[in-house]
């Protein structure tokens, strides 16, 4: 029987260099669409759940917003303070989506980005009421890997397939439109972006390992996995590099 999948704020505590590293950013695009569609203006203040190592708040600490980044998982905490405490405008809260700390109605603007599947409750949109001001906005944001889009990307999703621990049960796609309508408090509207990664091998290999559902180094099958990633690599690289292809979705609303 296989081990039962760690909580979800300890699922990356082994995995957290890796995510610095190989886990993509965000287009620079979503900036102005927040200013246009939620009102954003230099004095914003921004909650970003789940925030992980500070992918997401370091995309708004370089546009200039107060930023509180709540994240329960201390290892990934702590490489986003070590990556991130040269800002001013940074502040590190030590909480859950449930519980953020926050004080009522001071948060312009509640960021989630590759997290809110993690945290999808009624306890969640509770909280988020409670620290939202009257105006304020949620975005939940995804990078969506083209799953189709390339014969190297239909290998790489079917690798997932095969050697990924829970991969099908705990993928964000399982946040779905109903999900999403039945979290907003009322119409959202989803926003989308292309974006993209460049990776040799080891970068290949790094990015697939920040993974939570990517088998480790201790793991059954972990080496099955890695030869086949590196069979499908020399399958499918040009000029030493394969490409990842995202949708960047921003669901925005209320």
């Amino acid at each position: 029987m296989p081990a039962p999948s760690p909580a979800p704020e300890q699922r990356f505590s082994d995995r957290v260099e890796n995510y610095v590293r190989y886990r993509p950013g965000y287009p620079q695009e979503i900036i102005p669409l927040l200013q246009r569609e939620a009102g954003l203006s230099p004095q914003s203040v921004i909650a970003d759940i789940g925030s992980g190592t500070g992918i997401s708040a370091g995309l708004f600490l370089k546009a200039g917003f107060s930023v509180h980044a709540v994240e329960p998982n201390g290892d990934m905490r702590a490489a986003a303070e070590r990556l991130l405490s040269h800002a001013p405008r940074f502040h590190s809260v030590n909480a859950s989506a449930q519980a953020t700390t926050l004080p009522d109605h001071s948060i312009d603007l509640i960021v989630a980005a590759q997290a809110f599947h993690w945290f999808n409750s009624s306890e969640t949109r509770a909280e988020f009421t409670r620290i939202l001001k009257p105006a304020g906005h949620i975005a939940l944001i995804w990078n969506e890997r083209k799953l189709g889009s390339t014969p190297f990307l239909q290998a790489f999703e079917q690798l997932l397939l095969t050697f990924g621990t829970d991969y099908t049960t705990i993928r964000h796609e399982n946040v779905n439109a109903a999900a999403l309508a039945a979290f907003f408090s009322g119409p959202y509207v989803t926003h989308t972006f292309a974006n993209g990664q460049r990776f040799d091998f080891e970068g290949l290999k790094g990015r697939l390992l920040s993974s939570s559902y990517a088998p480790g180094p201790h793991q059954p099958h972990h080496a099955e996995m890695l030869a086949e990633l590196r069979r499908i690599y020399d399958a499918h690289q040009v000029a030493g590099q394969v490409c990842f292809e995202y949708d960047t979705r921003v669901h925005l609303g209320r």
